[in-house]
This record gives C-alpha cells, structure tokens and sequence, in this order.
C-alpha cells in the first residue's frame, strides 16, 4: 500500500464520514440542479424579463460550464490539493445560487447559471476522487454503488421538489435552499485530511482557456439552430492548437502523458464509446411508454430498472478487479451493453412496461460493472499526483459521450416528425450499432502490457 493510501485509511471513523457526507450533500445539489428547472423553467421564464428566448440557455450554460470544468478541476486539484479546488468549488456554487434567486431578468438567470455550473464542475469529481483517497479497492464498489442512488434519487426528487417550490414558497428558493446545504458541505469538508502532499506547479491558465472554449464549442452545436458546422470547426480547431500546446507546457492542465498508459488509453475510448451508444437512452424510454398509453408517473419508473442493474454489479465491482483484472471486467460489461442494444431492437407498438423495465435492468448492468471499474481503473492505474485529473478525464469522457448519443438520439427522434414510435426504434438502432463498436474497442485493453 502507498504512503498516501496509508494516511488515508489511518483517518479516524469520524472525520471518515463527516467527509464523506460532506461530499454526498455536495453531489446532490450539484446533480440535483441539473434537472430542478426541467418542470418550472417554463414559469420562470414567463415571470422574467426576457423570457422564451433564453428558455434553452438556462439548462445548456450550467451543462457546458459544468462539462468543461470537470477535468480542469481534476488537474487543479493535482497540484493544490482536494479541500482548496472543493471548496472553491462550493463556494461558487453558493454564489451563483444566490444570485440565481435575485434575478430579474432570464439574462441575469443565464449568466448566474454558468456560474453555478463552474462551481459544480469543481465540485463533481471530488465525490469519486475523495472516495479513492479514503476507501480501499474493496470498499469503492459499494462506494460508487451509493453514489449512484443518489444520482438516481437526486433525478426523480428535483423536478417534483422544483413544482413544490414554485407552488408554495415560490421558485427562487429553488436556488436559495442550496445556501445552507453548500455551508454544511464547506464545515463537514473541515474534517478531510490531504492524504498527500500536493504538488505544486504553475497553473496552464492558456492551456484551460482553450479546453474551455473549444469544448464549448463543440457543445454549442446541440442547441445553435443555425451555422452548427462552423461552431463544429471552430471547436475542432481550437482544440488542435490546445493540443499541440498542451504538448509543450511543462505542467499542462490535460497531461497527454496519461495516454501514454495503454490500459488507461482504451478505457477512456470505451467508456466514451459506451455512454454515446446507449446511455442517452434513459431519456427516451420514458417517453416511448407514454406512447404506448402509460403515465408519466409510470413510464419514469422504468428507469429504476437501471439504478437497480447498476448496484447489482457495482457493490461487489471492487472485489472482483482484484480477482479478475480490469480488462476481463470491461468486456463483459461491454457484452452485457449490446445485450441490452439487442433487447432494445424488439421495442415496438405493444412493447410491454415489464420488458422495458427488464431492459433497462439489463443495461444498468453493463453501466453499472463499466462505470465502476472504469473509475477505479483509472485512479489505480496512476500515481497519486494524477489520480484527479485521470479520474475527472474519465468522467469527462462519460458526459461528452452522453451528449454526443443525445444529440444524435434526438436528431434521429426529429427526423421522424409525428410518427414518435418510428423514431424511438430509429434512435435505438443506432444506440445498438454503436455498443457494437464499444464492445470491439474493448478488445483494446486485453493485453497484459499496461504502458
């Protein structure tokens, strides 16, 4: 075990779980509001100055700010510690809250979101990364299976919480209500020790400069309605000259080293290649049985099938990485991904809610073994001054990946104008192509030979 593993797990039970809860009421509001607005957006745009024309802004600059800095706060959190980027991270998330609540104007809410989005991007990967400091490789499967049932939670419960606050209190303190929680998260995070010593290092500032705009970019083309294929190119170019300087920085904000680990290198493909096949299907299946005459209610219950897959392989994922290795593990979950590409082909007009929840049962399985061991593959397969970054590039992968398979999804949904069902099994056929081409790409990682 490593001088850092050691100090991590010699923590006292205490100070163990005041940091971990501290990390958990973190995750919650930062998940939970990514999707709070999705049932009041449309009163609030209605109350303020400005209102449809920023409708769609509100959701994508908390998702950008969020997607691009994951990563950065990964690295960051390399050289200068977890607790300093955390807290930063939740402070901002504070601020932008605050001001979200005092806004009078659907520009000033747009504004104030990206700057929550910046604070959540700080703070999403330290749930997973703090947990690899304080837990064994044992112990990070039912980690991570808890974590998913709070993702879980957190997006069935924020919507109806959204609707609760809008009809009594009124929707500011759909923002405001994240205050007091950020301020119990910043002194139970007092009890977190560093299990290392950071190692400081000059901070790329160009280097993040031009991720961050780049990637945004990249991601504007999901909600542009016009001249997609120049923000595309601007992206790609920008992104190549982030590259080739990344290349020559003597602390790069995105160590291309990294790439360098063979084992690493292929999961980040396969984990990006999984979530853009079939991931993005969670948002539809609800919508498929409301085609077929179920309620909302019901149709959102499906997807328990999913967090239910997702614990049955995660929770005991950490034992079995050590008894299996990391390569065999990503392949059968990859098997499990086109299974459920399979099961999803037979969806059609009278597909039952029992085959579809069997389904998504199916596909929490393979996400749930993937997600896990991709995690914990990707903070053991580095040393302990790029377990941040390493981690956080994974779980960047992941949000890209989804974004991407939405998009797509949705293209293909749009292309079939009223005929919703016909869309549906269009969407799911590329979902099914695509884990194809995940599953040959974890082929990738069946050598022994790690770097």
């Amino acid at each position: 075990m490593s001088t850092s593993a050691a100090k991590a797990l010699s923590l006292t039970p205490a100070s163990r779980l005041a940091a971990m809860t501290s990390i958990i009421i973190a995750m919650l509001i930062s998940s939970m509001d990514s999707t709070i607005t999705n049932t009041t957006m449309p009163h609030i745009a209605e109350e303020l100055r400005g209102g449809m024309s920023f409708y769609a802004w509100t959701f994508t600059a908390y998702m950008i700010c969020c997607t691009v800095m994951t990563p950065i706060a990964g690295r960051i959190s390399d050289l200068f510690g977890r607790r300093v980027v955390f807290s930063a991270g939740l402070i901002l998330f504070l601020v932008g809250s605050l001001l979200c609540g005092l806004s009078h104007s659907m520009l000033q809410l747009v504004l104030y979101r990206a700057l929550q989005g910046i604070g959540a991007g700080l703070i999403t990967p330290f749930p997973i990364i703090i947990a690899g400091d304080l837990f064994s490789i044992e112990q990070r499967g039912k980690i991570q299976a808890m974590f998913t049932a709070m993702w879980g939670l957190s997006a069935v419960l924020a919507p109806m919480l959204g609707s609760l606050f809008v009809e009594t209190v009124g929707w500011r303190w759909i923002f405001w209500v994240n205050i007091p929680l950020c301020v119990l998260s910043f002194v139970l995070l007092l009890a977190y020790k560093e299990p290392y010593q950071p190692k400081k290092a000059s901070v790329d500032i160009l280097g993040a400069v031009l991720f961050t705009i780049g990637v945004s970019l990249l991601l504007s083309v999901t909600i542009v309605d016009s001249y997609q294929f120049a923000y595309a190119a601007a992206g790609v170019v920008v992104l190549v000259l982030f590259l080739l300087y990344e290349r020559r920085h003597a602390s790069p904000i995105l160590p291309l080293s990294l790439f360098r680990i063979r084992q690493l290198r292929w999961m980040t493909l396969n984990t990006f290649l999984g979530w853009t096949a079939l991931f993005g299907t969670s948002a539809y299946v609800p919508l498929f049985l409301q085609t077929q005459g179920y309620s909302i209610f019901t149709s959102g219950l499906s997807l328990i099938g999913m967090s239910i897959g997702w614990m049955i392989t995660a929770v005991p994922a950490g034992k079995w990485i050590l008894r299996y290795g990391y390569p065999r593990l990503v392949l059968i979950g990859n098997v499990l991904l086109v299974a459920s590409g399979i099961l999803l082909l037979l969806f059609r007009d009278g597909t039952t809610f029992f085959y579809v929840t069997a389904t998504m049962i199916v596909q929490g399985l393979a996400f749930g073994l993937l997600s896990t061991v991709g995690t914990i593959g990707s903070q053991q397969l580095v040393g302990p001054h790029e377990k941040g970054v390493s981690t956080s590039m994974l779980m960047f992968s992941r949000n890209i990946g989804n974004v991407i398979g939405i998009t797509i999804m949705g293209g293909l949904l749009s292309a079939a104008g009223a005929d919703q069902v016909s869309g549906i099994v269009d969407l799911l056929r590329f979902g099914a192509a695509a884990s194809v081409l995940a599953l040959a790409s974890a082929f990738l990682l069946l050598s022994r030979q790690t770097r």
